[in-house]
């Protein structure tokens, strides 16, 4: 992979905008990759050394590299639903170094949708990514990934504080993310 970074664009709110929605496409075929459970496509969405935690608020993190390591842990770890979809809720982009940098970080809200085939008991989860971004190639990757648990059905409703030090800052935190 080369490390080019983007063409530059010479208005930086057309670069913002350009950027942002390459990212926003990036995150929409990560959903659709897990979507459809199509495991093998991840690695043409993560740099091979991406490193990717999981902090499911049980246990220490996992920890894992790349694309393909991701897919086999989803992958098992979603055998036990007969309907899982992965909706993202929301995502708040930066660029810190501006939009023609090449890099960028997001925090990203979403859910998982999931019906239980022993059971069929139908639950919820919900978490919060924390990513970087890199340009590469003449496209947008995920360079790190991070990820919280928020909450999620057990027998009750599990609620997790929001992560103090989540290890990718991105602007706009404000005071919730400060505590």
């Amino acid at each position: 992979m080369d490390g080019s970074v983007p063409a530059v664009i010479d208005d930086p709110l057309v670069a913002e905008a350009v950027h942002d929605t390459g990212i926003r496409r990036l995150q929409r075929a990560y959903a659709d990759v897990v979507n459809r459970r199509a495991w093998a496509e991840l690695a043409q969405l993560f740099l091979p050394d991406a490193p990717v935690v999981i902090d499911r608020r049980a246990g220490e993190p996992l920890r894992l590299v790349g694309g393909p390591a991701l897919g086999e842990f989803i992958g098992s770890s979603i055998e036990q639903f007969e309907f899982f979809e992965f909706v993202v809720l929301n995502a708040h982009i930066a660029f810190p170094q501006g939009a023609g940098a090449g890099t960028a970080v997001c925090r990203l809200f979403m859910c998982e949708i999931r019906q239980h085939q022993a059971s069929g008991r139908w639950t919820n989860a919900y978490g919060l990514y924390h990513d970087r971004y890199a340009f590469v190639a003449n496209r947008w990757w995920f360079a790190e990934r991070r990820y919280h648990s928020l909450a999620r059905h057990g027998p009750e409703l599990d609620v997790f504080p929001f992560p103090r030090q989540p290890g990718i800052e991105v602007p706009g935190m404000g005071s919730r993310g400060d505590r």
